[in-house]
């Protein structure tokens, strides 16, 4: 009796073995820009974000994958996954992706990464050096990633936030504000919080003073007219004094 052996099942590892970033300054760029994007898109359900995530293209075949240091999908919904399974997920590939060097990224594989976005349908993808200050970005033209010329000042077409160069790079929301630290972002939090309470403080002593007034007003009356009342008594018309 000839047995047929099932077909064995392909696994997606959620995991690569390579750290997040090689450092503290890396890791926080990578923190900034996956969080403030977070933000960014918090009131639409159908962006998903994520950082260090492995990112499989091809079903069948799980040795293709890469794990972008933040990913931007627009179309899919908000939610946990293991990995980003592309033909799971309306086969819609990230449109943009960032990656943070830093001094242990190598050139092939820098150049590997590139080749892996240009061929599964990246549509922006940028590279910042946070050590060198150096930003590069590619927009894809014509089915290809083609090189931004002009990085500084440049506006990303599908996230609509504004890049430029200046002693780090800076990242401007479509409102025109700042890309924050976690710490600056809870600084700014506490901040509005202790001047909301100033102002609430200051809108209550002057209530208070306001109240003062008015009951002084209202004894200064009070006492008027219990003067006016002793002068008909005797005889006076306080009118006419």
């Amino acid at each position: 009796m000839v047995q047929q052996l099932k077909k064995s099942e392909i696994i997606y590892p959620d995991c690569d073995g390579q750290p997040m970033s090689d450092n503290t300054l890396q890791f926080s760029w990578i923190v900034k820009i996956k969080e403030n994007l977070e933000i960014l898109f918090a009131k639409n359900p159908d962006v998903f974000l994520a950082g260090d995530l492995l990112w499989y293209p091809v079903e069948g075949n799980n040795s293709i994958r890469r794990a972008p240091d933040t990913m931007v999908v627009f179309g899919r919904p908000k939610g946990y996954r293991g990995s980003y399974q592309q033909w799971l997920e309306d086969n819609i590939s990230p449109q943009v992706v960032f990656e943070i060097l830093s001094p242990g990224n190598r050139l092939a594989e820098m150049a590997a990464k590139f080749e892996f976005y240009d061929r599964y349908g990246a549509e922006e993808y940028y590279i910042y050096d946070p050590d060198r200050v150096d930003f590069t970005g590619w927009l894809r033209q014509a089915g290809r990633l083609q090189g931004i010329t002009d990085i500084s000042g440049w506006v990303s077409p599908r996230l609509g936030v504004r890049f430029e160069l200046q002693e780090e790079l800076e990242i401007y929301t479509p409102a025109g504000e700042l890309f924050l630290s976690p710490l600056e972002i809870a600084q700014k939090a506490e901040a509005a919080q202790q001047k909301a309470v100033r102002q609430r403080a200051r809108a209550t002593v002057a209530e208070e003073q306001q109240k003062i007034e008015r009951d002084r007003a209202n004894a200064a009356e009070q006492k008027s007219a219990v003067m006016a009342a002793k002068l008909r008594e005797l005889g006076l018309d306080p009118d006419k004094l």
